[in-house]
């Protein structure tokens, strides 16, 4: 009988060194590949892109239990699963908003749960109950409340199920679970792809899966070297960088995204991003020179070497004058005022999403 790794849930081997699950014994609890992601932060064989959702979806759909979604409210657009209910027919479905604490506090989670549940209505998913939580890194009095709250609904919802918690890379699944667990078991780590397969917590009467991240290929996370994650996945509060412009600006996000205001009049941009993100404003008329000289030079991280490979997409600005431009992955600008069009060039084949703001 096979015996499967702790940490990500692959099945271990011990007759390819190179492959995945390969264990010098197989007598050890962890792939060696959990093991250098454990303890030296090191990812041996990168699986951003190698799992399969279809196949992670199926294993969930067989068994009879319930899901908890977990949602980054940070990368909310990028954590979404369109069509999730049709996806997984008849199973009962809780989102759990992860990242709460890295949000400004002075969002009210009221104001969050009204964007959410519009932005749910908007894509046609359907869910029992949705949670905010945050600050589960910590070990303190709020952590241990959300904790205490997500048990209350396992204990509400399952109804003699088991418990599936899934959702997109980097959302919270394992953090969460190794704290339900009062456990260090699951690998976790800020690269996509870490939890391979469906890993078993048995518990006295029912069982509870962690899962693989659903693959977002339309995510910046997914294209980002490791070096470069910690770099834009956020772990402490976010530091609202506030402009008021007057003439056409433009707006590096390190060198992976430009963002393009053209105005009319007195406006306003507010960006959201890692506070380890570097963030270059200057006019309009200099962005492309600006570009072409320091991209993968002060630019930096990218995955671009030159503008002539990236994508623009375009919004005029919305009626109400005020609309988040959201880089998938990566953050978000939230403009307003007398803005006649907005421009954002990012890499080929990652999402921008301009919606009604959020803040």
């Amino acid at each position: 009988m096979a015996k499967y790794c702790k940490g990500c849930g692959i099945a271990l081997q011990n007759e390819d060194p190179n492959g995945l699950g390969y264990v010098p014994t197989l007598d050890a609890n962890f792939c060696q590949r959990c093991y250098k992601i454990r303890h030296y932060g090191e990812v041996t064989i990168n699986m951003q892109q190698g799992i399969e959702s279809n196949q992670t979806l199926e294993k969930i759909n067989k068994i009879e239990g319930t899901v908890f979604w977990i949602v980054d409210l940070f990368t909310f657009e990028a954590s979404m699963i369109s069509r999730l209910n049709q996806k997984l027919p008849g199973k009962d479905i809780i989102m759990i908003l992860t990242k709460r604490d890295v949000l400004p506090s002075t969002l009210s989670d009221e104001k969050i749960l009204a964007f959410v549940q519009e932005r749910l209505k908007e894509e046609g998913i359907q869910v029992k109950e949705i949670l905010i939580c945050g600050y589960l890194l910590k070990h303190d009095e709020e952590s241990t409340r959300n904790l205490s709250r997500i048990v209350t609904a396992i204990q509400k919802y399952r109804r003699g199920k088991d418990v599936i918690f899934m959702g997109v890379a980097n959302a919270g699944k394992s953090t969460i679970l190794n704290r339900l667990m009062a456990s260090k078991d699951l690998t976790i780590s800020r690269n996509p792809g870490t939890t391979l397969d469906l890993v078993p917590l048995v518990q006295e009467d029912y069982t509870i899966y962690d899962s693989p991240g659903i693959e977002n290929k339309h995510s910046i996370l997914t294209i980002l070297q490791p070096k470069d994650l910690k770099s834009v996945i956020p772990v402490k509060p976010i530091r609202p960088l506030v402009s008021q412009i007057f003439e056409d600006q433009s707006y590096a996000v390190g060198g992976l995204a430009r963002l393009d205001v053209v105005v009319k009049g007195k406006a306003t941009v507010v960006g959201y991003f890692s506070r380890s993100l570097p963030i270059h404003r200057g006019k309009l008329s200099n962005a492309d020179a600006l570009w072409q000289k320091h991209l993968n030079e002060m630019l930096v991280p990218c995955v671009d070497t030159s503008l002539l490979t990236m994508h623009t997409f375009h919004s005029p600005m919305k009626e109400d004058g005020k609309m988040d431009v959201v880089i998938h992955g990566l953050g978000w600008f939230c403009v307003s005022g007398a803005i006649q069009d907005v421009y954002v060039r990012v890499h080929k084949g990652i999402q921008v999403t301009f919606r009604k703001a959020m803040i």
